[in-house]
């Protein structure tokens, strides 16, 4: 019995793995005769199957209404086919199509870095040069003209004349680095236009394989509007290669360069996608199929208010051209508008600017331009003493730390003589003054004695707290600004200076983040550009950007109201009144006139409105801008541009929802 049973135990397992093997042979007979049967029967037949690139479209970015600002349009690119070029014709395809572009006059791609004629030079781009002798397998102390030679020799252009020799050689080079395949196509020339589009469809090019592609090229919808902030797209440059072609990247992709276009880089790429071609023993194609749909990538909304953004920016130039008109010495300013309550950036305005549009083609004039400089951000990159709008956080200074009463009065002889070896005076003599009337006529005597009293160093500490001289949060790589630190409160001619906003200097959007501070009752929020990540076709939420607390500062009620009716002071009857005197909504704000050394004053207001619940901050900075009339009218088209604009009801809680 212990036999029989052992014995019909084996049988089991041979039973099963008889199955097994069965069912193995059975996967293996359907893979060769169905799933597979195509590859199997291609091999025997000669035909090989390629793979080649599908571009993605790049998701686009709006502003907080859905408003467009950067989109995709369809335009023509020149391609070379791997699959079905003719490589040992390749140098006449080169001449041919360059031939035909230049004489419509456009462009095909030379990413050589070598002189365009003799006596040939290399580009001042180090990085692509060593790159290039690298890739020719030349010693480092290589030459332009053995760099030439070697190409020469390299692309057989023996037969070529000078300048053939050297069209030519700059597409080989280019296709070399772009790592041109059969799985990497490579793109001639790029945008062109309609007309040669269709010449070269017309003719025998196609033959040589070369092919236009229909794809995504990058529109901005109003080339001027915030172009420092939104940022360019460019082709990969040499030092960036590298890290992207890691990340999947081809060498032809397109990626950003600088603002949104580069931070949201990870978002707004898309994934290509594939086509796979069978191609028999003599080239030709025998089909084709999408084989990877391309997927495109994430849209970016902004905090930006389109509508709001763009009034800015016309009220910056017109009253800067009028003043440089009128003789005034002003050379550029900036302008920053944001929600009080969470942080959110609605506008950033510098001036002078350039247009993302023609940006490629004028990079070299604008980069040149050292007086107007239109490429520094100054909104968040331009440093200026704040001058006067410090006033009201020294005075929350003061009476926080009981150095001031809310009702005790100053008198202001006009010359402060407290310390002997630094005596300044105030631009009036006011006799007996309060905090209210401080800051709405701008007393500096009376901020030199609140200086004297708090000390230089809890002055810091406080505009430390408002954001002064602090890291705004914004991930666009926003200026700290310049914050003296002192050690200890000994100088008294550097405290007095520090109470009136000249000794250090801050940034247009730290002026705007510090009102914003004082508005709300002291919560600061880090600065917020970007609103959320969705899909191309906006259907989905992939991200939100929720408002973030980067400090809340203590202060009593009693102190708040009294800064602000100070404050609400300066426009009613004070320094800002000529503009705001008669406005419809209460306006709180202060005005303030830096002194620069051996120029002219720098002009800066400040302000928050409305006075009884604050929704919006306002920071303007004319530089050399003298009159802080002019920085008032440009605070008040902003002022207009939120309250009044007709055809937009800004609900700040719910920003995305106002989206069709």
């Amino acid at each position: 019995m212990p036999f029989k049973k052992n014995q019909h135990k084996r049988l089991n397992i041979l039973a099963f793995l008889l199955a097994i093997i069965m069912v193995l042979y059975t996967g293996r007979i359907f893979s060769l005769q169905v799933s597979n049967a195509q590859t199997y029967l291609d091999q025997a037949a000669g035909i090989s199957r390629y793979t080649a690139v599908i571009k993605a479209q790049r998701g686009e970015i709006l502003d907080r209404y859905g408003r467009e600002i950067a989109v995709n349009r369809e335009g023509y690119n020149i391609v070379f086919n791997r699959a079905y070029i003719d490589i040992e014709n390749i140098n006449s395809t080169i001449l041919k199509l360059s031939k035909l572009l230049s004489e419509k006059n456009s462009k095909w791609v030379d990413n050589l870095p070598i002189s365009q004629s003799a006596p040939y030079t290399f580009s001042q781009d180090k990085s692509d040069v060593e790159k290039m002798i690298s890739a020719l397998g030349l010693a480092h102390y290589a030459t332009a003209d053995d760099c030439i030679s070697a190409m020469i020799s390299k692309y057989k252009l023996e037969n070529y004349d000078v300048a053939t020799q050297r069209r030519i050689m700059g597409v080989r080079y280019s296709m070399q680095i772009a790592e041109f395949s059969v799985a990497n196509p490579y793109t001639f020339a790029e945008d062109v236009p309609s007309e040669i589009m269709q010449i070269v469809l017309e003719s025998g090019f196609m033959l040589d394989g070369v092919s236009v592609d229909i794809v995504p090229f990058r529109e901005y919808v109003q080339g001027d509007l915030a172009p420092h902030i939104i940022g360019s797209v460019g082709l990969i440059d040499a030092t960036e290669w590298e890290n992207y072609k890691k990340l999947g990247y081809s060498y032809n992709d397109k990626v950003g360069k600088s603002g949104i276009e580069k931070l949201a880089e990870e978002y707004l790429h898309g994934t290509d996608g594939e086509i796979t071609y069978r191609i028999d023993s003599a080239g030709n194609i025998l089909s084709s199929e999408i084989t990877k749909q391309p997927v495109a990538g994430k849209t970016i909304v902004l905090n930006l208010d389109k509508k709001i953004q763009t009034i800015t920016q016309s009220a910056l130039k017109e009253t800067i051209d009028k003043m440089q008109a009128e003789g005034g010495t002003v050379t550029g300013g900036a302008a920053v508008m944001m929600n009080v309550k969470n942080g959110q950036i609605y506008t950033a305005a510098t001036y002078p600017s350039y247009d993302l549009t023609t940006y490629t083609e004028n990079y070299k004039k604008l980069a040149a331009d050292t007086k107007g400089l239109p490429l520094t951000n100054r909104a968040f990159n331009g440093i200026y003493p704040p001058g006067s709008t410090v006033k009201p956080v020294v005075a929350v200074a003061a009476l926080e730390n009981k150095h001031l009463l809310e009702d005790e009065h100053v008198v202001c002889l006009q010359t402060y003589k407290y310390f002997s070896d630094y005596q300044p005076s105030c631009m009036g003599r006011h006799g007996s003054i309060g905090l209210k009337n401080a800051l709405s006529k701008s007393c500096n005597y009376f901020f030199f004695e609140m200086g004297k009293r708090v000390g230089i160093t809890t002055m810091t500490k406080y505009f430390k707290m408002f954001g002064l001289g602090n890291n705004t949060g914004l991930d666009l790589g926003a200026s700290t600004g310049l914050l003296i630190e002192p050690e200890s409160d000994g100088l008294g001619g550097n405290t007095l200076q520090a109470a009136i906003g000249q000794m250090n200097a801050f940034t247009p959007l730290q002026l705007a983040i510090y009102v914003s501070t004082l508005a709300n009752e002291g919560t600061r929020y880090s600065a917020e550009l970007v609103n959320r990540v969705v899909s191309y076709d906006m259907s989905k939420v992939y991200k939100t950007f929720d408002p973030s607390v980067m400090e809340n500062i203590e202060i009593s009620d009693k102190t708040i109201a009294a800064v602000k009716e100070g404050m609400l002071s300066v426009t009613e009857d004070g320094t800002g009144s000529a503009v705001f005197k008669s406005y419809p909504i209460k306006i709180g704000g202060k005005t303030g006139t830096s002194q620069v050394e051996g120029k002219a004053d720098h002009s800066v207001f400040i302000a928050f409105a409305p006075f009884d619940n604050p929704e919006v901050a306002i920071a303007v900075v004319l530089e050399h801008g003298s009159s802080g009339y002019s920085t008032n009218s440009v605070a008040k088209s902003m002022m207009d541009a939120y309250f009044f604009a007709d055809e937009i009801t800004i609900d700040t809680t719910k920003p995305f929802e106002v989206l069709n």
